[in-house]
Formats: structure tokens, sequence, C-alpha cells
């Protein structure tokens, strides 16, 4: 084994949006940061997960933070600048590459990791950032309520980083220095008793978390045959029939999250019949916007109820487990693949479509699918602070409106989605108000220089719901690391800041003037 140690001032594991935001932050301020990442993509949600960002309707004018609006802006300025796109499309100030429905800017992952390494790159280039690609952390060094550091490990070569720092952040996807650092933490489901939760299950179940999904990438050539091999699950989903429901899982009918005994039917691509299109839903291709012929197809990208992986958890468990259902995720989307190309009801009343084809150029992988799962749920620190469903539910709140805090360190929305759980299977959708971002939720009971900076936050499952989605990670990660790099130049401790009237205004004064939007617009109610 080949061991290297690397010192900065903070360290960052895991390089989602969470992590490069954090990264990012910090280093702005001057602090220097090692951050890593478990595959060769920065970006998770948007590039290595290929998640088109999940956003509420007011993102274009505010409820972000000033980067994530940059972010935006770049993409679009990405493909005015290098493609060759019709004139209304360079002309549309609201260009969405794909025009597909679930966001406002549906575009091909490989744009945003090539904004998101640029948006580093001064930083990256100057030394202050130091990337490390393809490794996990493996274990951490304590002492007290101290970290003092956090071994990396490459996933495929025989060399290992100790990373020493004066701070360490957990950006992972499912929070995986907590456990190696003893930071006290929660999974999957609590009890109502813990939370006053309405939607709180009567007795805690650590490991009923929500499902993940292997998503990959898909344009249609109509006369072309690209049917897979069948796949070695195919069976098992094709006559799988979630406990949550009352329908095969493939199929184009699914029950409503808000009534089991409500059915919804889909279709595939938009016909006379007027019915929701999946393949429109996360469309990151329209080749109507572009030059003739530079397209060939529509590309979408199939992260659908039928490709949930709800039959175990990846985390908390051993690695022969965690193996049993990462494959077990690829399997059943690659399932869902072949049932579309040979066995999916058509409209004319034929079977399947062969003409669907694997971009694998798309997502950078030699089989088509994301180069990791996208992991809803992640575990959770044990926060000064927990959020809980009172603080966002719509119905509870009522007259109430938006709930603030005097330590907000930022803004978001999206309602409590919570999908089919591994084991009470139970899923809902639950309306929300615009929410902010406690620090108090950014702060471990007792660890002291470690924070989270993604989903791993004071959360309870049910308001991970909303709290996970792209815009709130950015914003999340970006506070992170303001505050480390405020804590470190302050001398003073996270929880110090929070504590501190003056040193609250103080910090908040700065994550403002950095363009992280800390409350909703007076009056404003969603």
């Amino acid at each position: 084994m080949v061991s290297s140690q690397i010192d900065t001032d903070i360290i960052v594991v895991g390089g989602g949006l969470g992590g490069c935001m954090a990264a990012l932050a910090a280093a702005k301020t001057g602090c220097s940061v090692t951050l890593t990442e478990e595959t060769d993509w920065l970006g998770g949600q948007l590039t290595s997960q290929a998640v088109p960002p999940d956003e509420h309707k007011w993102i274009e004018s505010f409820g972000c933070t000033a980067t994530y609006r940059e972010f935006r802006e770049r993409v679009r300025a990405y493909y005015r600048t290098n493609y060759p796109l019709t004139e209304q499309a360079a002309n549309d100030p609201l260009f969405n590459p794909g025009n597909g429905w679930v966001s406002r800017l549906c575009h091909e992952p490989r744009v945003a990791l090539r904004v998101i390494e640029d948006m580093l790159a001064p930083y990256v280039n100057s030394g202050r950032i130091t990337i490390l690609y393809e490794v996990r952390p493996v274990s951490a060094e304590t002492d007290g309520d101290w970290v003092r550091n956090v071994t990396v490990k490459h996933i495929r070569q025989d060399k290992e980083w100790v990373l020493v720092g004066k701070y360490f952040l957990d950006a992972t996807e499912c929070g995986d220095v907590l456990p190696l650092a003893g930071v006290e933490h929660v999974t999957g489901a609590e009890a109502k008793s813990d939370t006053g939760e309405p939607h709180a299950l009567e007795e805690a179940r650590p490991m009923d978390v929500q499902s993940i999904t292997h998503v990959f990438a898909l344009d249609y050539v109509p006369d072309g045959n690209f049917t897979i091999d069948k796949p070695r699950d195919y069976d098992f989903w094709m006559q799988h029939v979630p406990e949550n429901t009352k329908v095969p899982l493939f199929s184009w009918f699914a029950s409503d999250a808000d009534s089991m005994d409500n059915l919804k039917e889909f279709c595939l691509f938009p016909d006379e019949r007027g019915l929701m299109s999946l393949w429109t839903y996360r469309r990151i291709i329209d080749p109507s916007l572009f030059e003739e012929g530079l397209y060939p197809s529509e590309i979408s990208l199939i992260n659908w109820a039928q490709n949930d992986y709800n039959l175990g958890m990846i985390y908390g468990v051993s690695e022969e487990e965690r193996q049993k259902h990462l494959e077990g995720a690829r399997q059943l989307s690659l399932s869902l693949l072949y049932w579309l190309q040979t066995e999916t009801p058509r409209p004319d009343g034929g079977k399947g479509y062969p003409g669907l084809r694997l971009r694998k150029d798309v997502l950078g992988t030699e089989d088509g699918l994301a180069k990791h799962p996208y992991i809803r749920e992640s575990r959770r620190i044990k926060a000064i602070y927990t959020i809980a469903e009172q603080d966002v539910s719509k119905e509870i709140r009522g007259s109430l409106g938006i709930r603030t805090y005097d330590d907000s360190v930022g803004v978001g929305s999206y309602p409590l989605d919570l999908h089919a759980t591994t084991q009470s299977r139970r899923s809902f959708y639950i309306p929300n108000y615009p929410y902010e971002i406690p620090l108090g939720a950014l702060l471990p009971i007792r660890v002291k220089n470690l924070l989270p900076a993604c989903k791993n936050i004071g959360t309870t499952q049910i308001t991970n719901g909303c709290y996970r989605l792209h815009p709130t990670e950015w914003n999340i990660g970006e506070a992170a690391g303001y505050l480390a790099a405020y804590a470190i130049n302050h001398g003073i401790l996270p929880r110090e800041i929070r504590e501190s009237k003056e040193h609250l205004a103080d910090f908040q004064s700065l994550i403002q003037s950095e363009g992280i939007q800390i409350h909703w617009p007076e009056g404003f109610q969603g």
C-alpha cells in the first residue's frame, strides 16, 4: 500500500454539489482545501448520478444562491457559445436544452460537469484546491470531540491518502465519514415519539430508507434495433408487484403517492391520449432547438418510479450486502430497458420499442448507466437543531406561513417527497411552504470540527424529502464551506458562531455579501 499525507485547512470528503460548493466557498476566503470524489466526475446529482435539477418555480428570480444562479446561466451560455442553436433558441433567455418538464433547465450531464469544473478552475489551477478522484473514506482518527484525520483509499489502485486538516466536511452521498469518525447520527425512519411528526412511524426503523435509482440515458431510432441481452434479473422484475401498490412495477400505471387506491396512467412518448409522457419528463436534448441534423434523436434520462430500487440498503451494512444492492439497482434499470425494448405495450397494439438505444457516451460509461446511483437519503447528523415536518408542511403550519429562523443560512423549496422505502414501502408527497436552512441543523451535537455539507444535515427522514434537492444541497455545501472558513479565520468554533449574536450577524452578513439568500422576501408565502 502506497500511503501519502496531505495537509490543508479544510478537508471536503465527497465531490457532489454540496462538496464542490463547500470547497469553492472555503477557497474564496483564502483557505486551502482538499476535495475528494468517489467517481471521476465532480457534480454528484447533476453529473455522475444523471439527475436534471429539481427546482421550485421561482428559481429564475430568487430562492437560491448567486452561485447556483451563475451555474444555471453558465450552462445556457455554454450551449450558446459552443452549440449551433436555432435563432429562437439562441435568443431565449430561459433556454432549456431538453425542454424536459421536470425542470426549467434540463441539460446534458457533461455540460454540468464542464461548468462546475470551470467554476472551480481558478482555485484548482492555483493550487488552493487539491482534488483526489476515485477515492472513498475508509477510516478516521479522532481525539475526544475532534477529528484529526480521515484516510481515503483509491477504489482501483493500491493507494491511500491520510488527509489532515482543521475542519472536515462530510459531503459524501451516504454520510460515510459520520460512522468512521464516531459522529452521532441517525438512519432511516424516526419514531413519532421522537419527532412528533404526524407522518412519522410509530416505531423507529433505522433500516427503512428511501429507494435509490440507477439512471440511464436513451435516445430513439425508430427503425433501429438496439435490444440488449436479457438481464439476469429480468424475470424477477417482470413479475414484481410492489407492496405499496396493486399493479406490476413494469407497467404504465403508478399509485398516487397521496392515495395508494388511486392509479395514474402515463405513457412513453407523447400521443393523442393526452397522458403524461415519461420520455419528455427528463428529456435533456430537444433536437428542434439545435441546427438541423446535429442530434438525430431526442435524448432522455430514465429516472422513473419503475427503476426505483428499494430491496435493501447500501450503507450501514456489510460490503457484500452493499454490493448486492448496488448490482440489484443496476439490474433493475437494465430490466426496465429490456422491457421497454421488447414487451411494453404500444398504442398501436404492438409490443416494445427496439429502437431505444443506450447512450453510453452521454454518461461516460461502458454500460450506458450513470457512474453512480442516485441516492435520495443519507445518514443524518444528530444536530443541535433538527428540522421536522412541523417546520415545513403547509397543512401543519397553515396561516403561520413560512418558518423563519434567526440563524438561517439559506433557503429552498420542494414538497416533502418520500420515495418508496426499503422496509415499510411507504411513500408520500406532502405540500410544503418554502423553507429556510437553520445553522443549527449543520452543527453536530458533540463533534466540534466536522460539518455536514450534503444531505446529511439535521433533518428527519420526512424533511430530508425536500432538503435533498439540487439547489438546497448546493446551498448547504456553500454555507458549510463559509462556516468552516469563518471559524478558522476568527479562531472560533462553529457552534460559538451561532451562540454569539455578534458573530452570527457577522457570518450572515458575509454569506449574504457572497450571494446567499437567507430569508424569503418579506410578505412572500409561496
